[in-house]
């Protein structure tokens, strides 16, 4: 038997090398078809562009994996079954789930790698939107911004100066439960930052609303907010697109948005996909073996045939379950994970129908 896994892992690893590697220049070209216009708009040289292309690598080869695991099976089983191989193993004791274990167990391997390269698109494609000129790099100084905190506060900031760690003109909302917990609202002066004690807002006021008609305001000389704890790096840095955000951070400025009432259906859609999709590698890989293996007539121009239209069928079922969960229509976790469930379903229906 180890004899026998180890054909079947070198010709799917073959295949699949071959062909993760190739889908993304498909990927390149009809992006760059896309936008050549926008890029000689935008006055970028042909080196920016490649560079740009190169940090977006590693979304295109995510994207990649499935497809080329489903090509790799396809084409791996197929040929096993048109020449005799399959029977010959099964008039060897081996039954058709034993001899494609190698190729489940790599569909996990393959799964977990696309986890990994899932964290390092948030990179990429934050990388590339500077090549591109879509986003510039932070500057010394920041005007004109709002920042929502962890616990949900809003800071509105007049100016930011990193240099010398001060804001000029900062106020700051806090919304309450009245009466039982009041809202806050704090106008400050300016405000110091120091490593030691974090920030300093001077000469201000604060503001506590309780309900309607009751408030008290409070004027101060110095007070820190607790709930201010970044640092003025952090507050520079150029607000991130959801795109260039891994799962954690993502699920972090999720909770932020609800906290403050809002409903981020589209980026906990997003965030769900960032699961599906590595995973999606593994559950292609268990529907396309047996399915394979279902046509033993099928040649090259098959299994190419069968591979394209079931990534179609899957691509749209991707967009469909997105766009009813982004609206609201059905859950966010449903949305994004309706293909795999229904891929899934049919992978186990035609496993428990194959001859063994």
């Amino acid at each position: 038997m180890r004899i026998l896994d180890r054909y079947i892992t070198r010709g799917f690893c073959r295949l699949f090398v071959l062909f993760v590697l190739s889908a993304p220049l498909l990927f390149i070209l009809g992006d760059l078809v896309d936008h050549l216009d926008d890029y000689l708009d935008r006055g970028l040289t042909p080196a920016n562009v490649a560079l740009g292309y190169i940090y977006q690598l590693p979304l295109f080869i995510l994207w990649s994996f499935p497809i080329a695991a489903l090509i790799a099976t396809i084409f791996t089983v197929s040929n096993m079954t048109r020449h005799s191989e399959v029977t010959a193993a099964k008039a060897g004791g081996v039954s058709f789930r034993r001899l494609t274990l190698p190729l489940v167990s790599l569909g996990v391997l393959l799964t977990a790698a696309a986890f990994g390269l899932s964290e390092l698109v948030p990179i990429g494609t934050r990388l590339k939107a500077q090549v591109m000129g879509e986003k510039t790099a932070a500057q010394d100084m920041r005007s004109d911004f709002v920042y929502r905190s962890n616990s949900g506060d809003v800071f509105a900031i007049r100016r930011l100066d990193v240099e010398h760690g001060h804001i000029y003109g900062l106020s700051v909302e806090r919304e309450g439960d009245e009466p039982r917990i009041p809202s806050v609202h704090i106008d400050a002066r300016d405000a110091q930052y120091s490593p030691a004690t974090g920030w300093t807002l001077d000469n201000g006021y604060l503001r506590l609303m309780s309900g309607p008609g009751k408030e008290n305001t409070f004027h101060f000389s110095r007070l820190i907010p607790v709930h201010l704890t970044e640092t003025p790096e952090q507050l520079l840095a150029v607000p991130k697109e959801p795109d260039e955000m891994g799962y954690a951070e993502l699920g972090h400025y999720i909770h932020i948005l609800r906290q403050s009432g809002g409903k981020p259906f589209q980026l906990m859609v997003k965030q769900a996909q960032k699961i599906a999709i590595p995973v999606a590698t593994v559950i292609i890989i268990l529907f396309g073996a047996p399915l394979a293996n279902a046509s033993p007539r099928g040649g090259t121009t098959y299994g190419i045939g069968i591979a394209l239209g079931i990534t179609v069928v899957y691509m749209m079922l991707f967009r469909f379950g997105a766009g009813l969960a982004s609206g609201g229509t059905i859950p966010p976790f449903l949305g994004a994970w309706a293909p795999n469930f229904l891929f899934l379903a049919a992978a186990i229906v035609l496993q428990w129908r194959v001859e063994t």
